[in-house]
């Protein structure tokens, strides 16, 4: 089982709080054994989506991949005007280039859903992106995980995040880890029951 940790926050900062999410995200996956790739918006030349670019760019077909290649996947976005980022969104229009694969956009796919907002408004982030999950054909774990950001870190410093939060991911990370596990028989079944 890959994972695929899709950090939706545009800060370039190598602390911000997309990335030390990530971070925490990351270690409890791979503390179960499960290889992870992180992708950061950030770090990637993701142009504009263009459906009728007649070759998508290599950073667009490399995204798609990571995207096609995962069995879970945990999308991330910092609350920005009542939804995901534009740029998170951006991405997931390009995966309109999968449309004519054998299984196309995110089907089958087990995704969890993290956002973190000022105030108690992060909800309004997971539930933009799980309309786009579902849109998709993915699999949204009915787990999800928003956070205040003035409770994220302990202490008062942005240096470490606080316990509340990661035992939230942590739990996210289980039922992730089991929902694939689980799941994989039953969508199996219902293909045996549909083509019969």
């Amino acid at each position: 089982m890959n994972v695929l940790i899709f950090n939706g926050c545009s800060d370039y900062k190598p602390d911000t709080t997309g990335r030390r999410l990530a971070a925490c995200l990351q270690q409890q996956f791979e503390a179960l054994d499960l290889p992870v790739t992180p992708y950061h918006i950030s770090a990637s030349p993701i142009p504009f989506f263009d459906l009728h670019a007649t070759r998508p760019p290599a950073a667009v077909a490399e995204m798609c991949d990571l995207f096609m290649g995962s069995d879970l996947q945990v999308w991330m976005t910092p609350l920005y005007h009542g939804g995901m980022t534009g740029v998170m969104k951006n991405c997931f229009d390009w995966l309109e280039l999968t449309a004519r694969a054998e299984k196309p956009y995110l089907t089958d796919k087990v995704v969890g859903l993290v956002a973190w907002a000022d105030g108690g408004q992060a909800m309004q982030g997971i539930n933009a992106m799980d309309a786009v999950a579902k849109a998709l054909r993915a699999w949204v774990v009915p787990y999800t995980v928003p956070l205040v950001k003035n409770h994220l870190y302990a202490g008062g410093n942005r240096q470490e995040l606080a316990v509340e939060p990661i035992r939230k991911l942590d739990r996210l990370v289980g039922i992730m880890a089991n929902a694939r596990r689980l799941l994989l028989p039953m969508v199996l079944c219902l293909m045996l029951v549909v083509n019969s």
